[in-house]
């Protein structure tokens, strides 16, 4: 495992976008920077990628959550892969293996652990998806981070990322709403 960096960003939210004060949410984003083995080229077996995720999870995610002033509620996870990559190299990271530190650190996990990847240039930002860790329907921890880091991914990198929050939206008041889709 080539890690060339570790970032870890805390947001804690006091207002909302009006300026209503609110109980402060916390959100913690861990990004592992980490050389991509199959830039520039087509490889049938990613495994090693599920490995590489599911290991960074193991290392980060306890970290993260350690970070939050409360129990966390919500998670989510994304990956940006340089351009000498592909798709399925990010897939590969957030999805086989990634899932089970992060519900192991979460304390449940019953949901779907929302997820982003794409392909872009150095100092890309991702938009990572929150969603309640045990209540797939939780309207109100519908949410987003945006995270970038400034010097990555380089072409040969994927930027892993690792998103926990002790809190959904501030003043949320679409919960209620009846489904009707």
């Amino acid at each position: 495992m080539e890690v060339r960096k570790i970032v870890i960003v805390k947001e804690v939210i006091e207002a909302d976008g009006l300026g209503e004060a609110c109980d402060p949410i916390a959100r913690v984003v861990a990004m592992a920077v980490v050389r991509n083995p199959f830039a520039g080229r087509f490889v049938e077996d990613l495994s090693p990628l599920f490995d590489l995720g599911g290991r960074l999870g193991e290392r980060l995610m306890g970290e993260a959550v350690a970070l939050l002033a409360r129990p966390p509620v919500s998670y989510g996870k994304a990956a940006i892969v340089g351009t000498a990559g592909d798709l399925e190299h990010g897939a590969a990271m957030i999805h086989p293996k990634l899932g089970k530190p992060m519900r192991a650190a979460v304390g449940g996990g019953k949901a779907l652990i929302p997820s982003n990847a794409k392909v872009a240039a150095i100092g890309a930002a991702i938009d990572l998806p929150l969603g309640h860790k045990d209540e797939a329907w939780s309207f109100d921890h519908f949410d987003t981070i945006t995270v970038m880091v400034a010097d990555a991914p380089r072409p040969d990198e994927i930027v892993l990322c690792m998103a926990v929050a002790d809190g959904g939206r501030p003043h949320p008041r679409v919960g209620d709403a009846p489904i009707t889709d």
